[in-house]
């Protein structure tokens, strides 16, 4: 009987070890099929992705192409025996330089390689200095010269990045300066045909620098102050687009208040986000744009510096724009039929506020002086009609009297617990009730709280008492909008500010003056770009 016992335990013990391994052979099949689909799918992923990034920009097409026959040119120096004779092995400097100088635009470009340059020229000259001083003295007195000069060249040069100007504008030229001064002086001490070593380097690095600014200035330029020019035209017409998408979905949207956070990749998001992000963009683009050439066509030298802080104006602007889109997500929502009360003139104003925007997007475009008249009677009306509709409406946002007020907050709080399920659909006036056996119910709960609690008991807090006694309030069903309708308002104050930087960058840029008969009003769509992707990071100095 043993026996037999014993082998049916072990043929249902055999049965689990099978039936727990076979669900481990079909997650590696599952997990393998997973990659293999994954393996197939690379090329269409690679493809579309290279698709988009060209489509986006197709100067970024052209920019690879120009690197990569720069890089075919200064190779030259390498591959061809008779300049690789003439040169030797430093002609690798040269496709080094080419890799860390051209960049997208002509005017990082232009930064770039004449720090790059003038630094190497003045390491040079310096380290040369240093070395015939060197060798006036003895063996062991040189060794200590060229120390003590590493010492102080580098930390003097150090100390002077700290500088802002230097900082700004030479940072790069100062580290090239380091790197060529502590390989020449430190090498000479054991090297003794180091001044043609440099000789050469120089050489290679200016063929190098050479073909970077060709290929910048003369085949298919980028320009880093146009960049910032339709920079700045795409953040007005983007706040423009917000404004009003933003206004539409507030009083367009049936289902808004049981809409929760929504993606952040929307329409209203898109508009404000390059706003938002600008600062570093703006500053970058309009310290290369000032290297730059003046390459128009009435060889103007536009104030970059004037466009930085006119995108300081339109960031503070935006933040007004992010608050009246926070509008949209709010906890408590005000109900569909009070908010109609106010869509017409809250809609009005919005498109006023967005025309302007777009009217000083078009005169920057054209570069022409805005039209006296930009601040039209209608933006005024707009804003009166608005003020007349919310003055008609005082209960909504007076209330009655603080008492009832008080009342209506403990009645809340005796409901809170019964309530707490109904929160997802959203707590409204008329469902709080208004008998005093309520008020009486919250009162005792109180006393009962205040009791002292025992060593074991836990205090649980309760998240939804304040919603619900905000929401049981008297006047809370117009507080969301109060907050929605004052927002426009402050768009509309910060606007004269837009418009100020606009006509002072006009005046400084000697924009056209406004000609009613030739003013053109671009109905077209200008192709989107994001400028900040193509800004490709420095790794090193080399």
């Amino acid at each position: 009987m043993f026996p037999k016992v014993h082998a049916g335990m072990e043929m249902k013990m055999n049965d689990r070890i099978e039936g727990s391994n076979k669900p481990e052979g079909n997650n590696w099949e599952k997990h393998l099929q997973i990659f293999s689909q994954k393996i197939k799918g690379c090329p269409g992923l690679l493809w579309q992705t290279m698709w988009k990034v060209g489509h986006d920009d197709p100067r970024r097409v052209i920019h690879s192409l120009k690197v990569g026959l720069s890089l075919s040119v200064v190779s030259l120096l390498y591959l061809t025996e008779p300049l690789f004779n003439g040169i030797g092995q430093n002609a690798i400097w040269a496709v080094m330089t080419v890799v860390v100088v051209l960049e997208f635009t002509a005017g990082a470009t232009l930064c770039k390689g004449l720090n790059r340059g003038f630094g190497t020229l003045l390491a040079g000259s310096l380290a040369f200095f240093i070395e015939y001083i060197a060798n006036k003295s003895g063996k062991v007195c040189r060794a200590i010269f060229i120390g003590a000069a590493v010492f102080l060249v580098g930390a003097a040069a150090t100390y002077m990045r700290f500088f802002p100007y230097i900082k700004k504008n030479y940072d790069y030229g100062v580290v090239i300066f380091l790197l060529t001064f502590n390989l020449i002086t430190v090498s000479s001490y054991r090297v003794d045909n180091v001044l043609k070593i440099a000789h050469e380097r120089f050489y290679t690095i200016a063929i190098g620098c050479g073909v970077c600014l060709l290929m910048s200035l003369l085949i298919f330029p980028n320009w880093s102050g146009e960049d910032l020019h339709h920079s700045t035209v795409s953040k007005l017409e983007g706040l423009a687009r917000s404004i009003q998408a933003c206004v539409d979905e507030y009083f367009n949207d049936p289902n808004l208040e049981e809409t929760g956070i929504k993606s952040a990749e929307d329409p209203i998001y898109d508009g404000y986000k390059a706003v938002l992000d600008s600062k570093s963009i703006d500053e970058t683009l309009a310290l290369h744009a000032s290297w730059e050439p003046r390459h128009s066509r009435y060889c103007y030298r536009f104030p970059w510096q004037q466009y930085v802080k006119l995108g300081v104006v339109l960031r503070h602007f935006g933040y007004t724009v992010v608050a009246l889109h926070g509008c949209l997500q709010t906890e408590i929502q005000t109900p569909r039929s009070v908010r109609t009360l106010f869509k017409d003139p809250c809609i009005r104003l919005a498109g006023e506020v967005s025309k302007v925007l777009i009217e000083l997007a078009d005169s920057i475009t054209n570069r022409c002086h805005c039209s006296p008249e930009i601040l039209s009677d209608h933006l005024h009306e707009a804003l009166h009609d608005l003020n007349k509709a919310i003055n008609s409406q005082p209960r909504l946002f007076l209330g009655s009297n603080n008492s009832q007020a008080t009342n209506m907050l403990a009645i809340a709080a005796a409901h809170a617990e019964k309530h707490r399920k109904d929160q997802s659909n959203g707590v409204s006036l008329s469902s709080v009730k208004t008998d005093s056996s309520a008020l009486l119910e919250w009162k005792a709960k109180r006393a009962a709280e205040n009791r002292p609690k025992e060593a074991g008991e836990r205090k649980f807090l309760r998240p939804q008492l304040s919603k619900i006694a905000i929401t049981s309030l008297e006047f809370s069903e117009a507080l969301p909008f109060a907050a929605f309708a004052s927002l426009l308002v402050e768009l509309v104050a910060k606007l004269d500010h837009v418009i100020e930087e606009v006509e002072e960058l006009g005046r400084i840029a000697c924009f056209k003056e406004y000609n009613n008969d030739e003013h053109i009003v671009v109905t077209c769509e200008r192709p989107q770009r994001n400028v900040a992707q193509n800004n490709l990071p420095s790794h090193g100095a080399d």
